[in-house]
């Protein structure tokens, strides 16, 4: 069974809301009361509307982007650098080798792999390198 496909946009505001202590429950709860002006006064730069859209389509659908998760529709070389970094605080300089192919030499625990898996549009590719402990090692390519 595939995951709902969702805007990178839409990953960015989900992860940035996580990111900064919103539980899942607490974003379901906004958007069906229509009140987002906390988080827009919060984030000024982002236009959390969307989600609003989003959920306004079809709400069971996300509710299952929230808790079983998602994939997103395409993911850009930057869009990747941010959903690591927004997601599971995973940073460019400390964290992973980038080249022009894409993100070497990654570190993930098992569950961030299969997040990463599951969210990745199909341009990239995740190779699993190395298991070391309860890490693997993994690269991330353009396809």
């Amino acid at each position: 069974m595939s995951s709902p496909r969702i805007s990178l946009m839409e990953a960015y505001l989900i992860e940035t809301l996580r990111r900064n202590d919103v539980t899942n429950e607490d974003i379901m709860a906004q958007i069906e009361s229509g009140d987002i002006t906390a988080w827009s006064k919060s984030f000024p730069k982002f236009d959390f509307t969307q989600l609003v859209k989003l959920a306004n389509k079809d709400f069971e659908q996300f509710k299952k982007v929230l808790s079983e998760g998602y994939e997103v529709k395409f993911v850009t070389f930057n869009g990747l650098k941010n959903l690591l970094r927004l997601r599971f605080g995973i940073e460019e300089e400390k964290d992973y080798e980038l080249n022009e192919k894409g993100i070497h030499q990654l570190v993930l625990e098992p569950k961030q792999l299969t997040s990463v898996k599951q969210m990745l549009s199909k341009n990239w590719k995740v190779e699993e390198i190395e298991q070391q402990g309860d890490k693997v090692i993994v690269n991330i390519d353009l396809v």
